[in-house]
């Protein structure tokens, strides 16, 4: 059985990601479009799109032209969006990167993604300047001053009237976001301009209740896709302001959703969590938030329930990966649109199937399966990996998520549980392949399986079921791990094991250390 979105198919604009979020912008040319959080720095809709063309400009005149590759290792401020949309002007292609990682995460995705130019903040270019070692990056942008760094007004210091570039946006690369797909290590995802706008109106339609008026939160990373598309796109794309935070911070949000009188917030689990059970939140008058839309992980029902009734608005979810740009599901903003645990029925010009694992035929109505996505989001593959693309993108255009899901009988679907092995940690992904390969580098480790423990707060945290070759502590292990990766990767749990339990052809079970560890 093939479901649809109960709303009619959208249409798709034949343009590029800049020229369809900025359409408008200049009609609202007094209005905040992107407001610092912190700094209080103010960039309007009037202001962008001429920031944009010398940011392109710019790009040109360092020789930096269709097709290459430009990496953003910053967290959120309002000139994220400028070089972004830059880039995406000259036919570039953007790869984003999470700020927390280390030096050697960092010097990996440069690699890997092909960076040309980097654009980065004063207090990380330590890390990135030892990070481009041995890459192919050729000049370092810095929002600031920093040695060894070019300012970014350098590159906005020019007559902003770029060359003409021809782009294909059904073709050409926008966006290089890094995913761990359903198994392995991260993987360059290869999102076409017109995947983006797809998602953009998709997601609008599907979310219906936008309003030019709102004002939203903007405190989900722009380097991960829901940040990317949700926050920085869409929002300007209907008109609305973004206030944005560099890093998650309980009652500076609860601040600003108060000074600035948000009305809506993308969020993810585990802040929804905190609003519905910290008692600090009692001190701020959170009145004008009308909506919270969370995603990157499920959101159970009695948590949706709570915050919702605490703060006196609605708190509803949706569905997506990286890999399909990322909206697949969406429930809407509208009265009587959602229902609490469900990520909604699938967005506009979207089809699922939910595949029995087994048979690998269509589940019965009701049934649990694998939920497979068709669409125009849906992403053209990994980067230089046509294996692991084969892998999960079949020659009829399904994206076999990984995901196990059910639909109800009004084709509105939960998401129940992962074939896939990745931990989500906060919303972020982590790879135990990844864990385990750097905890064998330990000379006192004889072997580990790394699997997702259940955490109230963090949703699932990293747990190492590891053998010995000479005695360890639980610290030892998490401190060899902890001064090596993201701080999102981290080992929080250790526990020590006589073996591993794997399959006849070597590989690790880790179904039964998940089940283990789920009855224990």
């Amino acid at each position: 059985m093939i479901h649809r979105s109960p709303l009619p198919d959208v249409t798709v604009p034949d343009q590029t990601l800049t020229e369809y979020v900025l359409a408008g912008a200049e009609t609202r040319a007094g209005k905040s479009a992107i407001v610092d959080g912190m700094s209080g720095l103010n960039l309007t809709y009037g202001a962008l799109p001429g920031l944009v063309r010398r940011a392109a400009r710019g790009l040109s005149l360092r020789g930096f032209g269709k097709g290459d590759v430009f990496a953003l290792y910053c967290p959120n401020v309002p000139e994220y969006a400028v070089a972004f949309h830059g880039v995406a002007s000259r036919g570039g292609i953007n790869t984003t990167i999470n700020p927390l990682y280390t030096p050697e995460e960092l010097r990996r995705q440069l690699n890997d993604a092909g960076a040309k130019l980097l654009l980065t903040v004063p207090p990380f270019l330590e890390s990135v300047q030892e990070g481009v070692r041995d890459t192919g990056v050729e000049e370092v942008f810095v929002l600031g001053e920093g040695e060894d760094a070019t300012p970014f007004a350098a590159l906005l210091d020019n007559d902003g009237d770029p060359p003409d570039v021809e782009i294909d946006p059904a073709t050409d690369l926008v966006a290089l976001p890094y995913s761990s797909g359903t198994t392995g290590l991260q993987k360059g995802v290869m999102l076409t301009h017109r995947n983006l706008v797809a998602n953009i109106e998709q997601s609008r339609a599907g979310l219906g209740g936008l309003r030019e008026s709102d004002v939203i939160m903007g405190v989900l990373p722009f380097f991960h896709i829901y940040g990317m598309v949700v926050v920085m796109s869409l929002t300007l794309r209907v008109g609305s302001t973004v206030v944005s935070m560099p890093r998650f911070d309980l009652p500076q949000f609860l601040g600003l959703v108060q000074e600035h009188r948000a009305t809506g917030a993308y969020l993810v689990p585990p802040i929804v969590l905190a609003l519905a059970k910290h008692p600090v939140v009692d001190d701020y008058d959170l009145s004008s938030l009308r909506w919270i839309m969370s995603g990157a992980a499920p959101l159970g029902k009695d948590v949706a329930t709570a915050a919702s009734d605490r703060l006196g608005c609605l708190v509803v979810q949706g569905y997506g990966l990286t890999e399909t740009s990322p909206v697949s599901h969406v429930s809407s903003l509208k009265a009587g649109g959602s229902k609490p645990g469900s990520v909604g029925p699938p967005v506009p010009n979207t089809e699922c199937r939910i595949v029995d694992v087994a048979s690998g035929e269509d589940a019965p109505p009701g049934g649990e399966g694998e939920i497979w996505i068709r669409g125009p989001q849906v992403m053209q593959g990994y980067l230089n990996k046509p294996d692991a693309t084969k892998a999960c993108l079949d020659e009829e255009g399904w994206l076999h998520t990984g995901d196990i899901g059910c639909a109800d009988a009004d084709g509105y679907f939960s998401i129940v549980d992962r074939l896939k092995e990745l931990i989500k940690y906060k919303a972020h992904q982590v790879a135990p392949a990844e864990l385990e390969a750097l905890l064998l580098t330990h000379p006192k480790i004889a072997d580990v399986a790394v699997v997702p423990k259940a955490d109230d707060e963090a949703g699932e945290i990293p747990k190492a079921f590891v053998v010995l070759r000479e005695e360890l502590s639980d610290e030892d292990v998490i401190e060899f791990v902890a001064g090596r990766v993201a701080p999102h990767k981290k080992v929080r749990a250790v526990e020590f094991v006589d073996r591993i339990p794997k399959s006849p052809s070597g590989k690790i079970l880790r179904r039964v250390l998940v089940e283990y560890e789920r009855q224990s």
